[in-house]
C-alpha cells in the first residue's frame, strides 16, 4: 500500500478499506485532494499548538493536514460511525492529539469540548453548514471563545456570509456576521475535488470575531432583520410594520421609503436599538 505525506494511506485507499461511500442523507461530499486539505490548514494559522475543532471529518483528509501544520489537538466531531475506524488509524498516528466525539455537531457547543481559547476548521455538511455558523455567532456570550472560524462553505452561501449593502446576497445572514465578525472569501474550490462532485463551487471563508460590536441586544437585531428581508422587496415602511412600521423608523432616523438591502449593519443596529426603546 502507498503512503502520503504524512505516512498514512491516500484517501481512497482509506476509503476503499472500510466500505465509506459518501452519504447524501448526511451530507458527505468527501475531500481528497491532500494538497488542497493542507492548503485550508495554513489558512487556519497559526495552527502551531492550537486546539481545533473539526465538525465533519469523514475519512479525515483536513483532519491529517490540521495536525501535520501542528495543531496540538483536534477534536473531531462525526456524526456517521462508520468513519471511526480511519479516524482510529489517524488517532494511533498522532498519538493523544485526536479525540473524535461521535454526535451530532448542532446538538454540540464546541466550547464544552475545550478547555481555552480553540479555532474551527471545517468542511462544513452542506445540508448544515448555515445553521451550524449561526449557532456558533449568535452565542449568549461575546467575544466567543473560539478565535476564529475556517470554513467550507457552497459559494452562495459563502458570498451570503462576507455580504454588504446593494449587494444581491445581502440578508440577514450578511447582517449578523457583518455586526459580530470580520469574514472574507479566501479562495474557491472545484466541484471536482470533491467525492462524490457537488453541483455547485464552494469556498473557503475565514471568520473572526469583533471584540466589540455596535452595542444592541441579539434578539432585535435578529427580529429587525427577519422583519425587513422577509419583505425585502418593500419598502421599509411596509416590511417593518410588524415590528414597529414607520415610528420605528422614525425613532432609528431612517428614511421609511428605503428598502432592506440598503441599510448598512450600523443602521439595523439603530433599528434594533429602537425596538428596544
Amino acid at each position: 500500500m502507498t503512503t502520503a505525506f504524512d505516512g498514512l494511506p491516500p484517501l481512497r485507499q482509506v476509503l476503499e478499506a472500510h466500505g465509506l461511500d459518501p452519504r447524501k442523507a448526511l451530507g458527505q461530499n468527501f475531500l481528497l485532494d491532500l494538497n488542497l486539505t493542507g492548503r485550508i490548514a495554513r489558512q487556519a494559522a497559526p495552527l502551531e499548538g492550537a486546539t481545533v475543532v473539526e465538525v465533519g471529518p469523514g475519512p479525515g483528509g483536513l483532519t491529517r493536514a490540521l495536525l501535520a501544520h501542528g495543531a496540538g489537538k483536534v477534536i473531531a466531531i462525526e456524526k456517521d460511525p462508520r468513519c471511526t475506524p480511519a479516524l482510529a488509524q489517524i488517532a494511533d498516528h498522532y498519538p493523544g492529539r485526536l479525540e473524535v466525539i461521535e454526535g451530532d455537531a448542532l446538538a454540540i457547543d464546541p466550547a464544552s469540548l475545550c478547555d481555552g481559547p480553540f479555532k474551527i476548521v471545517a468542511n462544513l455538511p452542506y445540508n448544515v453548514g448555515t445553521q451550524l455558523l449561526l449557532n456558533w455567532i449568535t452565542g449568549p456570550s461575546w467575544p466567543p471563545r473560539w478565535t476564529d472560524l475556517t470554513l467550507m462553505f457552497q459559494k452562495e452561501v459563502a458570498e451570503r456570509i462576507v455580504a454588504g449593502p446593494d449587494d444581491d446576497h445581502y440578508g440577514r445572514l450578511g447582517v449578523l456576521c457583518g455586526w459580530r465578525t470580520d469574514a472574507e472569501i479566501l479562495f474557491d474550490v472545484s466541484r471536482e475535488a470533491f467525492t462524490p462532485p457537488p453541483k455547485v463551487t464552494s469556498a473557503i471563508v475565514r471568520i473572526v470575531p469583533k471584540t466589540s460590536p455596535l452595542p444592541a441586544r441579539l434578539a432585535d437585531i435578529e427580529r429587525v432583520t427577519a422583519a425587513a428581508f422577509g419583505q425585502r422587496r418593500k419598502m421599509l415602511r411596509q416590511s417593518v410594520k410588524s415590528v414597529g412600521g414607520e415610528a420605528l423608523l422614525e425613532r432609528a432616523g431612517i428614511d421609511p421609503t428605503r428598502r432592506a438591502e440598503t441599510l448598512s449593519v450600523a443602521e439595523f443596529v439603530r433599528l434594533a436599538n429602537a425596538l428596544a426603546a
